[in-house]
């Protein structure tokens, strides 16, 4: 039977026709989809697109977290993770410290370094240039993902030059890719409300599209969960697509659910996984264009990240050595995954694990 045959739901068995044709889904089709009840169909829909890209593959990193400073300029409302300076616990990571940490991650056998932080207001880019080195110098063959998009934006105003300047230098330093944090959710409105000094969305598309026609391959984000609607997260994937179709530079699509605790947003009722996998499966059909749905066993939990994998997700995450920014917030799940925790937590899915770098 085909896939259009088999779904029950009337309304999603012509999105379902248009998997099959390879057509990208409509605005409204996406609205249909993040309020639609038959998540089985849903799913069928999202695996087939999973199954034809990836087929049984899961895919997991080795990597560590390098969150050089908590120190930031922004004090979203959302964020738990940032203080102020001379705040108790703000924290600023020497050269000497980011080299010690990177020497561990080699001799751990790591493959891969994240780096993010806050906007901290005495760095510019020279610090971001000499941590990337020493980063670099530390461990050659380490493929680093640095810097978000936000993050960009501040070192090209800090030091008065383009944000293309600016990403050509840290190229050139050893930069391989670009996390997508900072993204939140699109709406003018709602990003007012959680993160009103941060960055629009049009401007961290922007950012994105300088760094796609440099070749730098990134990720991009979406947060949900807090105050937004379907039809903010049907905007938010409809842009990313949009800007895929024009650069091909995003890799990895990675739907994050906000974690409130400590925060100044309240989340909304825990859904029990319901939702995250309306979202999730939406997203993989959405986003047609984009090679990876990741879905973060940290932050759903290893129960609902092993799910996931049925309902459109091909990459599980990492083992994320010291993650901080979303156990501030209240992440219940361990800070830290081994290789053997996660091939099982793909394996005892029925999947085939395969362990790679951000890039693939």
């Amino acid at each position: 039977m085909s896939l259009p045959d088999i779904i029950k739901n009337r309304d999603l068995r012509s999105i379902a026709r248009k998997i099959v044709e390879q057509r990208p889904v409509s605005s409204a089709d996406a609205l249909t989809m993040l309020t639609c009840n038959d998540i089985l169909d849903l799913g069928a829909m999202a695996h087939h697109i999973r199954t034809r890209l990836h087929g049984r593959t899961t895919f997991y990193g080795i990597n560590r977290n390098l969150n050089y400073t908590n120190i930031c300029v922004l004090r979203c409302p959302l964020c738990a993770f940032s203080k102020d300076p001379g705040e108790e616990g703000a924290y600023l990571l020497s050269l000497e410290e980011i080299e010690q940490a990177v020497s561990a991650a080699v001799t751990d056998g790591l493959d891969e370094i994240h780096i993010v932080g806050g906007l901290h207001p005495d760095l510019d880019l020279d610090y971001a240039e000499k941590m990337i080195k020493t980063v670099r110098q530390t461990g050659p063959d380490l493929y680093i993902v640095a810097f978000t998009a936000v993050e960009y934006d501040y070192f090209a105003h800090k030091s008065d030059l383009s944000v293309e300047q600016v990403l050509k230098r840290l190229i050139d330093a050893g930069v391989n890719a670009i996390p997508g944090g900072g993204a939140e959710i699109f709406s003018p409105d709602v990003r007012r409300r959680i993160a009103p000094k941060k960055i629009s969305g049009d401007r961290w598309l922007e950012v994105m599209g300088i760094a796609h026609r440099l070749g730098l391959k990134t990720n991009a984000t979406m947060l949900y969960n807090h105050l937004e609607s379907s039809g903010n997260i049907a905007d938010h994937l409809l842009r990313i697509r949009r800007l895929q179709d024009q650069t091909g530079g995003f890799k990895t699509f990675v739907p994050l659910r906000f974690h409130g605790e400590n925060t100044q947003i309240k989340e909304k009722t825990d859904s029990s996984g319901y939702n995250d996998i309306r979202i999730y499966a939406a997203s993989r059909i959405v986003l047609h264009n984009v090679p990876h749905i990741k879905g973060l066993w940290m932050y759903l939990g290893d129960k609902v990240g092993q799910v996931m994998q049925n309902f459109g997700v091909d990459d599980i995450g990492g083992t994320y050595h010291q993650e901080k920014v979303v156990h501030a917030a209240g992440a219940t799940t361990p800070d830290y995954g081994s290789e053997a925790f996660l091939r099982r937590l793909i394996e005892n899915a029925g999947f085939i694990p395969e362990r790679v770098t951000a890039g693939y």
